[in-house]
This record gives structure tokens, sequence and C-alpha cells, in this order.
């Protein structure tokens, strides 16, 4: 997924004789929290928000798994086309695990209705190509968070290499080689399966690393959890993404966290809590919140 800024056209009405062309902006994105397979409450919540026609909808990741209506859930967001802008969380990484042989489901999951649609392999084949990272507008939006040596333009190259092995024809070597939590730092010199899979821990897994980046996978707790010496990612001093706005998900425990360079959209819908949507925009006044309880979609064990 290659970065992109926010452009403007000007609409057909604008070009009435002895006037002058005003260009109309393009529609603000309006960016959804984890959805986990939690599909009446995201139905609720786009009513409620009711954006524009033609508006960008971007999906923090996890789309599917602990929640009931996973593949009704994935049907929806893919009969959005291309106004639907989702990145892989590590749920979403799981259910490709788990079609390909690399995992074995896990107590808790509800994916096997995915699994045994008769368009399974479409399906898949969708998730499979959906990008790590997002960079559009002034705003990065990945699943979990970024390491704090990373500046946009490098997690977006990141991002871009993982995804182009994940749309590989080895993409199955590819994602067994990325479970582990060693190396858990990044170096410049980082190559192969390693830098993958460093790679995929930081957009889709960390939650907390110490001063100089090294993650630390042993909660998920909230902030109250930190381990010694650990930090939440986005609380690293000199982090390099702390120039633009940051949208993730993955972090129930953390809730919504609404900050100016900083968008954190899991509310916990899974726990019963609630989903949550903003509308998007480099001034943070601008920006607008949206939310509908979860109680209906209350799941025992949640989501991580």
């Amino acid at each position: 997924m290659t970065s992109s800024t926010a452009s403007t056209v000007a609409s057909p009405a604008a070009f009435s004789a002895g006037s002058t062309a005003v260009p109309q902006p393009h529609p603000l994105p309006l960016a959804f929290g984890d959805l986990q397979g939690c599909r009446t409450p995201f139905q609720q919540l786009l009513a409620k928000a009711a954006p524009p026609e033609g508006t960008p909808l971007w999906f923090a990741g996890d789309l599917i798994n602990r929640g009931s209506e996973s593949l009704a859930t994935l049907r929806d967001i893919i009969a959005l086309g291309d106004r639907a802008v989702p990145v892989l969380g590590n749920h979403d990484l799981h259910l490709l695990s788990v079609s390909a042989g690399i995992r074995k489901s896990k107590k808790g999951d509800t994916i096997d209705d995915i699994l045994a649609a008769p368009d399974a392999a479409d399906l898949l084949e969708w998730v499979r190509h959906r990008p790590l990272a997002h960079f559009e507008h002034g705003m990065l939006m990945v699943h979990a968070g970024v390491l704090p040596q990373w500046d946009a333009a490098l997690t977006m190259e990141l991002a871009d290499e993982l995804q182009r092995a994940l749309r590989a024809p080895n993409w199955k070597e590819t994602l067994a080689g990325l479970y582990g939590n060693e190396p858990n730092r990044w170096t410049p010199g980082i190559k192969g399966i390693e830098r993958l899979r460093l790679t995929c821990s930081a957009l889709t897994r960390i939650r907390f690393c110490d001063a100089e980046g090294a993650m630390d996978f042993s909660t998920s707790g909230g902030l109250n959890s930190a381990p010694p010496g650990s930090m939440p990612w986005f609380d690293v001093p000199s982090r390099k993404t702390a120039d633009i706005t940051v949208v993730f998900g993955h972090w129930a425990a953390l809730g919504l966290t609404l900050r100016d360079n900083l968008i954190g959209l899991d509310s916990g819908c899974v726990w019963g809590e609630k989903l949550s949507a903003v509308r998007l925009a480099q001034n943070p006044v601008e920006r607008t919140l949206t939310q509908v309880d979860c109680e209906t979609c209350r799941v025992a064990g949640g989501g991580n």
C-alpha cells in the first residue's frame, strides 16, 4: 500500500458559466474499532454514524473471531468494495494460519463458519490481500502500533514488505515464520524472516515496550499492568510517529483513547462493552465519536 495524501476534485456543478471552480474535498474517513465478528453492533453503529455516501470506512483490524457472526461480518465488509479500508489484525492472520494448517483453532474461536463456507477460498484470498498499514490524510492506521524508531515512511515500507510476502506464492511458509516473540527490537540491518516477524509483531501485537523499543508481550492488560521498565508504545519519548496521527485497535483493556495525535479505537465490543467509530480529521476538534453498546456480543474469554 503506497502512501497517499488527500486530494480534491471539482464537481461538475462548479463549472457553470462565468464561475470559478470550487474544489470539493473527498469525505473524511470514518474509522471503526475491532469488530471481531460482532455484526449487529457494527450495523447499528454504521446506521447511527450515518456517514455520507462515498465516505471511506477504515477498519483497524480484527474484523473477525470471538464474536458470533464472523462470516456475516466478513461478507459485510467485502460487500463495501473499495470503500472499505481494513488493515490486518492478529485474529485475521490467525484465520489464515488455521486455514493453512499452520495453527489449530483455539477455544473461543468463531472462524469455522468462514472455513466451511462454499466460497471459503475466495474469502481467504480477500483477507490475505489486505494491507498491514494505511497512510492517508496525514493519518497512519495499523492494528496494534508501531515501534518508536519508525516514522510513517519506514512503517509503510516495512508493512509493504510484509504484505507482499503474504501475497506471494510461498505465503504459507512466510506466515508460519511470523510466530514468536523474538526478535523484539528494531535494528536497521535485520533481514529475512526475522525482519518480517518483527514487523508483524509490532503492527499486529505490540502494547508495551521499553524506551529503546524492545517489545514485551507478557501482558494484555491495561496501563496499570505495564511490565517493569516498559510503557505503552505510544508513550515512548521521541517516538518518530508523534508528528502524525496514529489510528489503532487491538488493546481492549486500554479502552477508547483519544489524543491529538493518537486514536485508540478498541473499546471492548467483544467483551460486551462498546463499539466505537471516529470521524477522522487532522484537526482534533473536527473529529466526532459515535458509539453503540455491545451487550449482545459479550463473549466468554473475549478477544485479544
